[in-house]
């Protein structure tokens, strides 16, 4: 009997799922193997909300392979180590796994594919499948990837991709692989009250309900913060309980502004990932430095709290930093907002922002949340770094009658339309009976510092 593993990582279904379908074709056995990994646990990579939804994620994969005949085997440890006790148990002659492109992702590779080696195993690495379009197949002719989205974006629009692939009618797993308990995510402390569930059942019919119902406005209304308009598929698509590729199939079949607006965001995805395929240390450092010397942690040691607790006194920031704490999720244009508030106006390092958001949202994204943070304080790819976003403008834009920051600003309910984005306007007994902060700096205060340490680090760095 020749023996499969397929590995799953972020890549938690049965529809579109390319190891799977290979190594079901050439065996006669599979073996469909999830390891929670310690080496994520000891980077602090494991927030309670992605844990909570992984757990869903995994229950509904176990619940789709059995459906098939099958089961999902999980462990626990070191991943090489727990991948090798899988294959003796099984017997298994090769292992399938979907490509990783962080540094921990390449490491991990290696370093599995060196002790299969040594016991006669295969390992096959399958691309394209956390990505509509692999890092590496688009590239410029000077250099291993694209720094700029335009001409990335046309190169990828010009490619053809593969077909996506149907779930399995059939998964049969050997005999005598034990596994592990399945975790729920009431197992895990901490989580965020108004976070979604997950797993591949839910991401497709939410995106099935999206295709219907939301993609054809979203490019007049996704930066509407009340109506959110967005289509919540972001935590599906870093689990990867939803394929990329089918995803643009199905998007590819529909006109108009909306599906093209909705494609463009999933271009953005690929262009950082191909980003950090490259240049894995933009995880951590900036792509373009600036030669910021940002605000010790020490000295905007109260503003930094201000901000990641929702009491800076800007409501629309304090909106969104409290949605984020709530549901673990974050409308993208407050995700655009804060950032900016934190870098720009309070000039602090945006690796302290990027930590925060790893450490509540349940889409956290290494690729997506480090370089969008970087985009935002204009040490990434962005070739205009001093662009600041005035959270009042924003507002008064994004917001107008106020009816997103009231939603979690409650203090604040009873401030009716506009006025709710600037409450220091009140008269002052009005303004005490609400009872919610001054603002912790003046925009234009925040705005000049920023301008003079940017001009600084100029001349310093001439």
């Amino acid at each position: 009997m020749i023996v499969s593993i397929v590995l799953f990582t972020s890549d938690l279904r049965v529809h579109d799922h390319p190891p799977l379908r290979a190594a079901l074709d050439g065996a006669t056995a599979v073996v469909p193997l999830f390891v929670r990994d310690r080496a994520v646990d000891a980077a602090g990579f494991a927030a309670p909300n992605r844990l909570a939804f992984l757990a869903d994620c995994l229950a509904d994969l176990d619940t789709n392979l059995r459906a098939r005949g099958g089961r999902l085997i999980v462990r626990s440890g070191d991943l090489v180590e727990e991948v090798c006790r899988v294959v003796a148990e099984a017997d298994a002659d090769e292992v399938h796994m979907s490509a990783g492109y962080s540094s921990h992702a390449q490491r991990r590779e290696d370093r599995l594919r060196h002790a299969l080696e040594e016991r006669g195993v295969r390992l096959l690495v399958h691309g394209g499948v956390g990505s509509a379009v692999a890092p590496g197949v688009v590239t410029p002719a000077s250099s291993d990837h694209f720094a700029v989205f335009t001409p990335f974006f046309r190169h990828w629009s010009q490619q053809r991709l593969r077909e996506a692939l149907a779930a399995p009618r059939a998964v049969r797993v050997p005999d005598g692989v034990a596994s592990e308990a399945l975790s729920a995510r009431s197992d895990v402390a901490d989580v965020s009250p108004g976070l979604a569930r997950g797993g591949e059942s839910l991401g497709r019919e939410g995106f099935t309900a999206w295709l219907r119902a939301g993609v054809s406005v979203y490019d007049e209304h996704h930066d509407d913060l009340p109506g959110d308009a967005t289509s919540r598929l972001s935590p599906h698509l870093h689990f990867g309980t939803l394929s990329a590729v089918e995803l643009l199939h199905r998007l590819r079949k529909k006109q108009g502004p909306g599906p093209a607006a909705f494609v463009r965001q999933l271009a953005w995805r690929d262009f950082y990932q191909q980003v950090l395929a490259a240049r894995p240390d933009a995880s951590c450092s900036d792509y373009r430095s600036q030669q910021d010397v940002w605000r010790g942690t020490q000295e905007a040691q109260e503003d930094i709290a201000a901000w990641r607790e929702g009491r800076t006194g800007y409501p629309v920031i304090d909106a969104a930093m409290r949605q984020l704490r709530h549901e673990g999720w974050m409308h993208n244009r407050g995700r655009l907002l804060t950032a900016s508030f934190l870098t720009k106006t309070l000039y602090v390092d945006w690796r302290i922002g990027a930590q925060h958001f790893l450490s509540l949202l349940v889409d956290g994204d290494i690729a997506n949340n480090q370089l969008n943070w970087q985009w935002m304080a204009g040490t990434g790819t962005d070739t205009r770094p001093n662009r600041v976003f005035n959270p009042l403008a924003q507002a008064k834009r994004h917001d107008p009658d106020g009816v997103y920051t009231r939603r979690w600003v409650t203090e604040l309910e009873g401030l009716k339309g506009p006025a709710v984005h600037e409450p220091w306007k009140l008269p002052q007994l009005e303004r005490a009976a609400y009872r919610y902060p001054d603002p912790i700096i003046d925009l234009a205060d925040g705005l000049n510092r920023f301008r003079r340490a940017r001009e600084g680090a100029r001349k310093q760095a001439a």
